[in-house]
Parts: C-alpha cells; sequence; structure tokens
C-alpha cells in the first residue's frame, strides 16, 4: 500500500493487521491511520478501522491497555512514527483538486473535509462509551487519539502548502515539523526557535502533553451525561473546526505575496 499517493479522496480497502508482536505493527498502525485520513470519513467506515487500530494497539500492549501516566509518551511515540506516513497532498495535487479556487477557499474544504473526519472518528468511538466495559483512557481512546492527531496534522501540512508555507527538508522533517506545530498550536513559520526538524526529548514532552491532553477531552466529553456517538462527534468537530481556523488565520497572515485570489 502506497500511503504516499496523492489524490487521497479515493476510496480504499480497509487494512488487516498483522499477526501479534509482528515487526510489522508499526507498519500497520501507520497503514492504517493512513486510511482513516485518506477515505471517506462516514461513522461506519471508520468504526471498522478503529476497530482494527484498536486491535493491533492491544496487541502491541499484549492485552495491558495503556495506564494515565504512560499514556502520552506512547502516544507521542506512536504520532511520531506515523506522522510521516500520512497522505499529505502537495500543491500540485490540490491545485488539481480544486481548479479556479482561492487559497482561502481551498482551505475552507480541506478543514471541512478534516472536520468531518474528526466527527466521524468520534462518534464511533461515542457509541463504544455506552458499554460498561470501556475503562479510563482504554485504548479504543488510545486508538481515536491516534487517529485525530493524525487526521489534524494532514491538515495542518496541507494548508501550509496552501498559502506556499511549506516546511523545508526532506519528507520526515517536514511531517516532523507538522507534528510539532501541531503540538503547539502554531504554524510552523511562527513556531519558537524557529523550524523543529529533529525529534528530541522537548518535543517529545510537547507532544506527550498535547497527546495526553487530547485523550482526556475525549474522556470527559463521553462521560456519563455525555455519552454516545453525538458527543464524540460534536467534541471533535469543535476542536478540529477551531484548529484549522486557528492555523488558516495565522498562515494566511504570513503568506507570501500577500492572499492571492487562485492559486
Amino acid at each position: 500500500m502506497d500511503l504516499h499517493r496523492h489524490g487521497a479522496d479515493k476510496e480504499t480497502e480497509d487494512v488487516e493487521p498483522s499477526a501479534a508482536g509482528s515487526p510489522k505493527s508499526g507498519r500497520d498502525i501507520a497503514a492504517i491511520v493512513g486510511e482513516i485520513v485518506r477515505g471517506d470519513p462516514t461513522q461506519q467506515r471508520s468504526g471498522r478501522l478503529i476497530s482494527t487500530l484498536a486491535g493491533v494497539l492491544r496487541r502491541q500492549r499484549q492485552g495491558r491497555g495503556y495506564g494515565i501516566r504512560s499514556f502520552g509518551q506512547r502516544m507521542a511515540d506512536e504520532v511520531l512514527a506515523v506522522a510521516p506516513r500520512l497522505p499529505v497532498r502537495d500543491l500540485a495535487t490540490l491545485r488539481k483538486q480544486f481548479p479556479g479556487r482561492g487559497p482561502d477557499q481551498v482551505a475552507d474544504a480541506l478543514i471541512d473535509g478534516a472536520t468531518k473526519a474528526s466527527a466521524a472518528v468520534g462518534a464511533a468511538v461515542g457509541v463504544w462509551a455506552l458499554l460498561p466495559i470501556a475503562p479510563l483512557f482504554a485504548v479504543e481512546v488510545a486508538a481515536e487519539t491516534l487517529a485525530v492527531a493524525g487526521i489534524e496534522i494532514k491538515l495542518i501540512a496541507e494548508l501550509h502548502e496552501v498559502y506556499g508555507l511549506r516546511a523545508p527538508g526532506s519528507a520526515v522533517d517536514r511531517m516532523t515539523a507538522y507534528t510539532a506545530a501541531w503540538a503547539d498550536r502554531r504554524g510552523v513559520v511562527l513556531a519558537p526557535g524557529n523550524l523543529v526538524l529533529a525529534v528530541g526529548p522537548a518535543l517529545r514532552r510537547r507532544l506527550s502533553r498535547r497527546l495526553a491532553r487530547r485523550a482526556g477531552r475525549s474522556v470527559l466529553s463521553l462521560g456519563p451525561l455525555l455519552s454516545g456517538a453525538a458527543a464524540g462527534a460534536l467534541a471533535n468537530r469543535r476542536e478540529t473546526r477551531r484548529l484549522g481556523r486557528m492555523m488558516r488565520a495565522e498562515l494566511r497572515r504570513a503568506s507570501p505575496g500577500g492572499n492571492p485570489r487562485a492559486f
């Protein structure tokens, strides 16, 4: 499966995970997250993929689940491994898919698509919150957190493409920078200390804290008073839309040559 293929709005087959303990488990996780961020954002499809992802994560942890203290650190490792494999569309591909539209119009379409995908993931996990067997920080919450982080990092990367602010370096360098931007909630060009192109303790700490907070919001939104698909979808929809609009505003101001009508 080519996770770097462009034109990502084509439906693809769901990914079957490899056996427990296989060295392919990391690639399986990246492949499943890639399918979640690539495909049709429906609750049914997202539910199938999230269930598959949760199964891989559970087997990877040998049935032990995720503890509260270790959650952010383990998720940071997963996100850093997944990010370079996300199917990000470059500027040329976006131009073909959105002919004649200006940067703001394309940005709005990207934010809308990411918001729908994030909501579908939240709705799928929200259904499980009604079951009495779902523990705090269960592997399903880990799967949702990883999937939504992938959706939002992909959105950040494509918004940088739209506004002509692609991060320099290799694909891994760029996706590391966009992951840092996701953790900091700031565009790459506005990040403190300029670009973060190497994975170090500082980035891991910021990313770990952001992921733990993200998962905490999921748990709270799916509590006894707000259980179910609607609550999960609403929480994710709001957060992804807020992030997308904030990122769009910052990148628009920093875009070279102003904000042309068409790109």
